[in-house]
């Protein structure tokens, strides 16, 4: 079995021998954003976008050659209860669909191949869940993947609280990857090799059973080592940045296959403690992600200012002057540090807007600040009669700037 890029490679070879020109394969689009969007847009005309249904749960297998990914597929299929064959990229790239486009001079790149994985997974086979083995594996599909995430959840969202609720589910993505090292990488690899030559002999011999393909990597050395070298800085670099969105499951392939199977129940049974409910998600879905907030942080910000000047000139003039004569002279004292903070007790803060506008103006000019609103009683008077002591609510602004400090360079 061919893995995708292997697969794609030599596909690319081919067709270059056959054109003699090498420029289709640097036409090829790279920008993530553009490849999804298109990809999304085909299959949006193709089945309409309220047909657009995803499973439920998908694993997102991938590993380094001769990790065992085929061993270990079945046993992750039994242990989540998935029914239905793995999605093979290298499978689907030898499809008539996909073989008719490689003939035809285009290439299986990054968007071709995101197109063939997410179409296959609409299939209602795998309405409760799927295993892909070979996606994503280069940067672009990395960032195709995230941007698959978020429209998925943008759909589960759209279509809360309606009658098709139940067929846009939370997307739950796990990436599985098998790892191993360079060395007994390259072992597995050659011994696969000499394995599948003997098995293939003995077929011939006998008459009986089925030859296996024999990759031309498992046959020589430096081919082995250039593929784990592929897999390492394009591959795995590229998954490593997914540790923070989605399950990542790092297993160890070292050892037997009953021990890596164990580590495998151990780590998927850990994560699926993590999960949260259905009904969990849905309830803090609608707060929206800390990178969408800072998305157009920027734009906002100027046009925020602007209206400050526009609608509000004289609240903005007060509080420009007040950073100015009252709170740089402060700061410039902690430009070492980087750090500083000053508590204000000044009236032009009662109106909320001055604080929204003093945080803006810091923002604007490379600064951070975060403003603190403490109340105090203090003592007013006293009472003449029962001597009681009567206290005043004394409202103190406690304002936090941080910025790039000095760096000295010391000894």
């Amino acid at each position: 079995m061919h893995d995708a890029d292997s697969q794609a490679d030599s596909d690319s070879s081919l067709h270059r021998k056959k054109t003699g020109s090498k420029k289709i394969e640097d036409l090829e689009v790279k920008d993530a954003q553009l490849i999804f969007q298109t990809v999304w847009h085909e299959l949006e005309q193709e089945k309409g976008s309220e047909n657009l249904k995803f499973p439920a749960e998908i694993f997102w297998l991938n590993g380094a050659p001769g990790a065992g990914k085929g061993t270990q597929t079945e046993f992750i299929m039994e242990f989540r209860d998935l029914t239905e064959k793995p999605i093979i990229v290298s499978e689907l790239l030898k499809s008539p669909e996909a073989r008719k486009k490689i003939d035809a001079g285009l290439l299986a790149g990054d968007r071709e191949v995101t197109k063939l994985v997410l179409r296959t997974l609409l299939s209602p086979e795998y309405e409760s869940g799927a295993i892909v083995d070979g996606y994503p594996r280069t940067k672009s599909q990395v960032e195709c993947l995230k941007l698959f995430h978020n429209r998925l959840s943008e759909l589960r969202g759209k279509y809360l609280g309606t009658l098709q609720e139940t067929q846009f589910p939370k997307p739950r993505f796990h990436i599985i990857m098998l790892f191993i090292d360079e060395e007994e990488s390259v072992r597995r690899q050659l011994l696969r090799g000499q394995r599948s030559i003997a098995h293939n002999a003995e077929v011939e011999a006998s008459g009986v059973g089925d030859k296996r393909e024999v990759r031309k990597t498992d046959l020589d050395e430096d081919a082995a080592h250039l593929r784990y070298k592929t897999f390492k800085e394009s591959t795995y670099d590229s998954l490593t940045t997914l540790r923070q969105l989605f399950h990542y499951h790092f297993i160890n392939a070292h050892g037997t296959v009953i021990e890596v199977q164990q580590r495998i129940i151990q780590e998927l049974k850990y994560q699926s403690s993590l999960e949260l409910d259905e009904a969990t998600y849905d309830r803090i879905s609608s707060i929206p992600l800390a990178d969408k907030l800072s998305l157009h942080a920027r734009q906002l910000l100027v046009h925020r200012l602007d209206s400050y000047e526009k609608f509000h000139s004289e609240l903005f003039d007060r509080v420009v002057r007040l950073v100015k004569s009252k709170f740089i002279p402060i700061v410039e004292k902690h430009s070492i540090s980087g750090l500083a903070y000053i508590n204000s007790e000044d009236s032009l803060f009662d109106d909320p807007l001055a604080i929204a506008i003093l945080i803006d103006v810091f923002t604007e000019r490379g600064f951070t600040a975060v403003v603190d609103i403490r109340r105090m009683e203090v003592p007013s008077r006293i009472d003449p009669k029962s001597y009681e002591i009567i206290n005043r609510v004394k409202k103190v602004y406690r304002v936090r700037i941080n910025f790039p400090g000095s760096k000295i360079r010391r000894g």
